[in-house]
C-alpha cells in the first residue's frame, strides 16, 4: 500500500514538495494545522516560505499524540533551514534543535528572545522571508524530497537530530547536528530523582595502562567527543581555538550561553588532547549548572528531612556579618525554611542523603540558596569511578590552597631538581624560556596525607604580573606540580596583558578588598608588586627544602583505578571526612559512556570568589588542621585568620 503523506503549508515551498511528490506518493495538503487530520498518514511536512510563528510548537502536539513522525521545512533570516525528523516518542524534536539553533548561533540573547516573543503571536500572517527567491525555495524542495524518499523507502533519514542549514543567497548547504535538550518541555523523559536511584556501588574501573589515571584512551574519546558535542551552528559547543604563543598546546572551545558565552581551556602537550580536555570541561559544566539527568522531587525544610539530609552547615557558610547587609544575595540558612533536594550517596555512610539542590548544582542561583556555590568538586570520567576519583582530587587540591592561606602556613619549598624527571624539567625551563617566569612550589599536603602542592610562577620581567598562583593534588605529586604548571602556563601571558591595561581598577582591590568580586580579580590582584609581602609566609627563604622522596607518596601500580579510588577515600575517612557523591550525568554524555559527578566533603574548605563570599564559617579545620601539622600549638582564633583575598586564579 501507498505510503500516505500530509503536506501543511500555503506558499510556494509546500506547492514544489506538493508537485513532486505527488508523482510517487498519495497527497493530502492543507493550509493550516487547524484543518481535521486525516488518517492513515506516514508523514507528515510542515512547509513555509517564511518563519511560523507558533506551528512547529502545535505541529509537535498534534504529531506525537497522533503518532505520526513529520519533518518541517522552512526560511529564516536568510537561511533554508530542513529538519529535524522528529518520531514520536523520542527526544530530540524541533523545540530542541531551535533552541540549540539559538544559543550557539550569533546573538543568541536578542534571537532567543525575538523568537520567543514571535512565538505568542498565534494568528501572525507568516510572512516570506525576504531572501526566500523561487531558485531557493526549489533547491529546499530537491532537499526534502530527498529526505522524504530516505524516509519512506529505507526508513531512516540522517535528519534525526539534525538540520540542514542552506545559504539562501549562496545556496551553501551543510548539515548540523544537535542534542536532545534534557529539559524540553516537549520532549523530555528523564527520571525522577529518587533515594534508590541514588545508591551506588563501586565497580571495577580499568586504567588505559600502567602510568595513566584514566580509563578511556584520547583516541577512543576523540571519536565521538568532536563530532557529538562542537559544531558552530547547533553545537553545546560552537568554536575552538589553538593557543600557538603559550608554552604548551593549550586549546580553548566556546561554550555559548542564554545570556553569553563561556570559554573552558584543554592544557596538555598535544593541540589533539587538549581539544579532548576542553571538551570534558565544557560537559563537566554542562552537568554541572542544572539537573538535567534527574527531575528534583523533594521539597522541604531541613528539620522535616534531618534523617535523610545532610545538615548544610557542615558545608561552611557565610559570616552573619555579611548576611546582615542589605544588598548580600544570600539569607541565611533557616531549618524550617522548605527547599529542593536532591539525592547523593554518602560513600562514609553507605547510604543515600539528601543535599540542597543549590549546593548540588551551582548555577541554579534561585531564591532557596543560602550560600554562594561553585563548580568545586565536580569532575568527568569515563566511569562513575574515575569521575569520583578526580573530584575528590580537586576538592583536595582548593582545600589545601584555602586552608595554607587563610591560616597562612609555611609549607615547606620542594626542590624541582630533585624530582628526577626529564618532563619536568623540561616544562619548567620552557615556561621561564617563554614567559619569563621563575616556578617556586610548595608541599601542601594536609593531615589526611593526600599529596597537594602550592606553586607561584614569579616573573623576571619588568613589566606584567609579579605573582599568579596555583594549585595541585594528586596521588603522585610530580603529577600535580604537572598540572599546576598546565594552569600556570595558560594563564601567564594573556594575564600579563590584562594587568596592564586595569592596573588602576586592582589598584583600587588592593585598597579596598571588598571590590574583589570577580573570579579574575583574585589572581590579578596579586600581580601588583605591592602585595608580594602578603605571601611572604611562602615565599620566606629561611626554611629548609624538601625533596619530592620526602614529600608524601600514594604512587599506585594497580590497574583498578577503583583501588587508587578506595585508597582516596581510606585517607579522608581516617581522618574523620565524609564523601558524598551527587551523580549529575545527563542522557546526552550518558550515552558515550560519560559520567558526571559532583563530589562533597563537608568539612573542607570549598572555593568561593568574591571576598565578601568567603565561606569558612561551620569549619573547624581551618582552626585546627596547622595545630595538628605542627605549624602552630594552639587552634587558630577567627581574628588570626588571614584578611585578605585570596589569590587562587
Amino acid at each position: 500500500m501507498s505510503r500516505k503523506i500530509l503536506i501543511v503549508g500555503d506558499g510556494l515551498l509546500a506547492n514544489y514538495v506538493n508537485q513532486q511528490l505527488s508523482v510517487h506518493y498519495p497527497i493530502i495538503h492543507q493550509n493550516t494545522l487547524e484543518e481535521p487530520l486525516p488518517e492513515n498518514i506516514h508523514l507528515a511536512l510542515v512547509l513555509h516560505d517564511g518563519s511560523p510563528p507558533s506551528i512547529h510548537h502545535e505541529a509537535e502536539e498534534i504529531f506525537r499524540s497522533a503518532n505520526i513522525p513529520w519533518l518541517r521545512g522552512f526560511t529564516s533570516f536568510g537561511e533554508g533551514i530542513i529538519g529535524p525528523y522528529v518520531q514520536p516518542n523520542t527526544a530530540g524534536c524541533s523545540l530542541c534543535a531551535d533552541a540549540r539553533r539559538f544559543i550557539a548561533g550569533f546573538d543568541q540573547k536578542e534571537m532567543w528572545e525575538l523568537q520567543r516573543k514571535y512565538s505568542l503571536k498565534k494568528d501572525a500572517a507568516i510572512q516570506r522571508d525576504v531572501c526566500a527567491t523561487q531558485t531557493g525555495l526549489l533547491q529546499m524542495c530537491q532537499l526534502i524530497h530527498a529526505e522524504t524518499e530516505r524516509i519512506l523507502t529505507e526508513g531512516h533519514t540522517s535528519l534525526a537530530e539534525e538540520l540542514i542549514l542552506l545559504n539562501m543567497q549562496t545556496f551553501q548547504c551543510s548539515r548540523h547536528s544537535f542534542l536532545p535538550d534534557p529539559l524540553c518541555p516537549m520532549c523530555s523523559t528523564i527520571p525522577d530523582d529518587t533515594e534508590a536511584a541514588a545508591c551506588l556501588s563501586l565497580q571495577p574501573s580499568f586504567k588505559t595502562n600502567a602510568e595513566s589515571y584514566r580509563c578511556r584512551s584520547i583516541e577512543d574519546l576523540n571519536t565521538f567527543l568532536t563530532k557529538d558535542y562542537l559544531d558552530y551552528r547547533t553545537g553545546l559547543l560552537n568554536g575552538k581555538m589553538q593557543h600557538s604563543l603559550l608554552p604548551f598546546a593549550d586549546v580553548i572551545v566556546n561554550m555559548p550561553l542564554l545570556l553569553g558565552n563561556e570559554g573552558v581551556a584543554g592544557r596538555t602537550h598535544s593541540f589533539r588532547a587538549s581539544e579532548a580536555t576542553a571538551i570534558l570541561e565544557g560537559l563537566e559544566r554542562y552537568c554541572g549548572m542544572a539537573p538535567r539527568g534527574k527531575r528534583t522531587n523533594v521539597h522541604g525544610s531541613y528539620r522535616e528531612l534531618e534523617d535523610t539530609a545532610i545538615n548544610p552547615l557542615t558545608i561552611g557558610v557565610h559570616t552573619d556579618e555579611h548576611y546582615k547587609k542589605t544588598d548580600f544575595p544570600f539569607k541565611p540558612f533557616d531549618p524550617d525554611y522548605p527547599q529542593d533536594w536532591v539525592w547523593g550517596y554518602s560513600l562514609s555512610q553507605n547510604r543515600p542523603v539528601l543535599v540542597p539542590e543549590s549546593i548540588a548544582y551551582y548555577s541554579l542561583g534561585h531564591r532557596d540558596a543560602f550560600v554562594y556555590e561553585t563548580s568545586n568538586g565536580c569532575a568527568i570520567g569515563g566511569s562513575l569511578e574515575e569521575a569520583i576519583f578526580h573530584g575528590i582530587l580537586e576538592i583536595v587540591e582548593r582545600d589545601a590552597f584555602l586552608l595554607t592561606w587563610y591560616a597562612q602556613l609555611p609549607l615547606p619549598r620542594l626542590d624541582l631538581a630533585s624530582a628526577d624527571d626529564v618532563e619536568l624539567q623540561l616544562m619548567i625551563e620552557r615556561m621561564r624560556t617563554i614567559t619569563g617566569y621563575d616556578l617556586h612550589v610548595f608541599d601542601a599536603t594536609m593531615e589526611h596525607g593526600i599529596p597537594s602542592i602550592w606553586a607561584i610562577a614569579k616573573n623576571t620581567k619588568q613589566d606584567g604580573m609579579n605573582l599568579v598562583c596555583a594549585g595541585g593534588a594528586h596521588m603522585e605529586p610530580l603529577r600535580a606540580v604537572k598540572s599546576a604548571i598546565h594552569e600556570l602556563a595558560g594563564m601567564l601571558l594573556t594575564m600579563d596583558e590584562k594587568l596592564e591595561a586595569n592596573k588602576q581598577k586592582y589598584e583600587q582591590c588592593l585598597r579596598d578588598p571588598y571590590l574583589v568580586t570577580q573570579m579574575d580579580d583574585h589572581s590579578m590582584l596579586y600581580g601588583l608588586p605591592e602585595t608580594e609581602e602578603r605571601l611572604q609566609f611562602l615565599l620566606n627563604d629561611s626554611r629548609p627544602v624538601q625533596s619530592f622522596k620526602q614529600m608524601n607518596q600514594l604512587r599506585s601500580t594497580d590497574k583498578d583505578l577503583t583501588s587508587d579510588l578506595r585508597h582516596l577515600l581510606d585517607q579522608l575517612h581516617h581522618s574523620g571526612l565524609e564523601v558524598i557523591v551527587i551523580d549529575q550525568t545527563v542522557p546526552l554524555i550518558q550515552k558515550n559512556g560519560l559520567s558526571c559527578v559532583k563530589v562533597l566533603i563537608p568539612g573542607m574548605l570549598p572555593m568561593t570568589f568574591g571576598h565578601q563570599l568567603t565561606r569558612t564559617t561551620g569549619l573547624q579545620r581551618v582552626f585546627t588542621v596547622p595545630m595538628e601539622l605542627g605549624y602552630i600549638n594552639k587552634p587558630l582564633t577567627f581574628e588570626q585568620l588571614n584578611p585578605h583575598p585570596h589569590p587562587f586564579p
